[in-house]
Parts: structure tokens; sequence; C-alpha cells
């Protein structure tokens, strides 16, 4: 599990820190829905699997905030999100 960032920090240039920060926080957060939808696959309690379930959702949430500043901050990243969107609907659609 992720519990520290994954970069040097101090090698990574001023103007790329936050964009730095940012893919570490999806990181973190996809960590965080792999491992409560694990649990939650595991439990047989009802209640706990909803409640694992239901934090999941939320860490989902997490990661598109993430991914709306990222996108802000680092247009190239942007672009090629598209451009990957629109090759899997290629590849997809054969």
């Amino acid at each position: 599990m992720l519990s520290k960032i994954p970069v040097d920090i101090k090698s990574i240039s001023e103007g790329d820190i936050d964009k730095e920060i940012l893919r570490a926080a999806i990181v973190a957060e996809l960590d965080a829905v792999n491992l409560y939808e694990q649990m939650a696959n595991l439990t047989k309690d009802e209640n706990i699997k909803a409640v694992l379930m239901d934090v999941a959702k939320e860490e989902k949430t997490h990661i598109g905030e993430f991914q709306a500043l990222l996108l802000q901050f680092d247009p190239q990243q942007k672009k090629e999100l598209e451009a990957g969107a629109k090759e899997a609907e290629e590849v997809s659609s054969k």
C-alpha cells in the first residue's frame, strides 16, 4: 500500500511539483479503491460490504477531483488522455 509519495520530491522541478502531487494523490486513491473493493469481496457481512463499497465509491469521486485538477495543470496529459480514450473506443468497436 502507498504510504508515502512514490517520487523523490527533491528531484522534481518547482514547475512540476503540483502535477506530481496530483498524480501521487490519484495513485493513492486507486490503491484505496482496490483495497476496499477486495475487502468487500472477502467479507460475508452485508453491512461491512455495503460500507466498504460506499467508501470505495467516494474514493472514485476523489480520483475524479484530482484528475480534473491535473488536467488543468498539465495540457499534455489532457491531450493524451483524450487520445487514449479515442484509441480505446476504436479498438473496442472492432
